[in-house]
């Protein structure tokens, strides 16, 4: 097991709702993932969707460079909805 890959699983709770992240598990395989994965988060039928990545395939933002990531851009004034004329026959938008 020192070698096995590491997996992030996902649960979706019920359907119409999202995937949510519930942990992690170390497994050879796919196909080995998802059947821990589903012994080990759904024992009690909590969910009905998994979803399985190997961790090495997720990219993450780091906390830390949030700025330029997350900050509206004020260059871009195409994305803000007061660049936009509305005719005055719209109502309610």
């Amino acid at each position: 097991m020192k070698n096995w890959p590491l997996w992030e699983v996902f649960i979706r709770s019920k359907n119409g709702l999202h995937h949510k992240h519930v942990g992690s598990l170390h497994a050879t395989d796919a196909e080995m993932a998802m059947q821990n994965a589903r012994d080990v988060y759904t024992r009690r039928s909590e969910g009905v969707s998994i979803w399985v990545v190997e961790s090495k395939h997720i990219t993450a933002s780091n906390p830390e460079e949030s700025g330029e990531l997350f900050e509206p851009a004020q260059d871009k004034v195409y994305r803000h909805p007061t660049f936009y004329e509305m005719p005055e026959e719209l109502e309610h938008i």
